[in-house]
């Protein structure tokens, strides 16, 4: 059996009696209290969440030079310092290696933050574009991840660390002493709210998530809820809804992808983009409270037209929501579907993103 990886929080989950099950390699929570009361309490108030499995990698020196600016789809070398910018790790067929955010720290310095599974392959990807020109290190095992979210998290970071939290604005971050540390906190997230990523010292991890625990506005989160919260709100999962057979162009996200600059994948992009794509992404809404599962498969007028990559039942809509890849003639809001399963058939109509529109995220 494969050694499961664990954060430095893995005693604090189990003494909470959280459930924990294999994700990307690692051993998380699932859910503590229940996935429900901890989505509830991302929506109304203020959730926690460890995110110490995700990767983060650093590049310093030139970003033209090195080689760093032609391996994404976005331009890294535009990045203002102290913003983040979404997009892709692609391969030549222009399918998603990963999708990433990068955060210019100065003016030749940058973090990669990706996702947990793919960390070890995103590295040597990225290692083998540049050209040696820089520094570039994984910095994930000396890096932990906290992420606070939900309406309350502003006044909660307020409490602790003073008014400088206030003044960020989305998709921005600041560096500053957090328990005697250098940590950057970043008005970044995946729940569709008002909400913080917290980067520091791994070895501070488990002093700030008991301090914020502390909070009575504060509950601990897993996994599960932090899947249904994104879901809501349309983001796409890597390893579902996202992976090396599809390209931003199939997943509906054309908008990361900059055109005006180099990346490998380009040309293949370039190749699909004049043309009617053969599959498009589709959200759709379900006609009761059952849930679509991933790999389900989409009918249209009683054909097979494409299967769910992503479902839930959303507790803010009261009924089934999913992502799924279609034909493209099949994608188009208000399009009559069903979601079929063996015996089950669920009644869909598909919609357009976000499902849930009404969060605090640029509150």
């Amino acid at each position: 059996m494969e050694q499961l990886k664990e954060t430095p929080l893995v005693g604090r989950h189990r003494a909470l009696g959280a459930l924990m099950a294999p994700f990307g390699g690692w051993d998380m929570p699932i859910q503590y209290e229940g996935i429900l009361a901890e989505h509830r309490a991302c929506r109304e108030k203020a959730a926690l969440f460890d995110i110490c499995h995700m990767g983060e990698f650093r590049y310093k020196g030139d970003l033209v030079a090195g080689g760093l600016e032609d391996v994404f789809t976005l331009s890294v070398a535009s990045i203002p310092v102290g913003r983040s910018r979404y997009g892709f790790l692609l391969n030549d067929r222009g399918g998603i290696v990963d999708d990433l955010i990068v955060f210019r720290i100065a003016g030749d310095e940058a973090m990669i933050v990706v996702n947990a599974a793919t960390a070890p392959n995103d590295f040597s990807v990225i290692a083998s574009r540049l050209n040696g020109a820089a520094v570039f290190e994984d910095i994930s095992n000396a890096t932990g991840k906290l992420d606070l979210q939900g309406p309350m998290s502003r006044d909660v970071l307020l409490s602790l660390l003073g008014r400088e939290v206030a003044a960020i604005p989305y998709f921005r971050f600041i560096e500053t002493d957090v328990l005697g540390s250098r940590a950057i906190i970043s008005r970044t997230g995946y729940t569709g709210e008002l909400g913080y990523e917290i980067f520091l010292p791994s070895d501070k991890v488990d002093e700030l998530w008991s301090t914020l625990l502390t909070y009575p506005s504060v509950k601990p989160a897993g996994l599960g809820a932090r899947d249904l919260l994104r879901l809501e709100v349309g983001y796409s999962l890597y390893g579902s809804d996202l992976d090396e057979t599809i390209t931003p162009l199939e997943a509906g996200l054309d908008a990361f992808v900059n055109f005006d600059k180099k990346f490998i994948g380009k040309e293949a992009l370039l190749a699909q983009k004049p043309k009617a794509l053969s599959r498009a992404k589709v959200a759709f809404k379900v006609g009761s409270r059952r849930s679509p599962r991933h790999h389900y498969e989409i009918f249209a007028d009683d054909e097979r037209v494409g299967s769910v990559t992503s479902g839930a039942f959303s507790p803010m809509l009261g009924c089934g929501i999913g992502i799924g890849l279609v034909n493209p003639a099949s994608a188009s809001p208000g399009t009559p579907l069903s979601v079929r399963h063996g015996n089950v058939t669920l009644e869909a109509t598909a919609c357009t993103l976000p499902f849930y529109a009404g969060g605090s995220l640029r509150g």
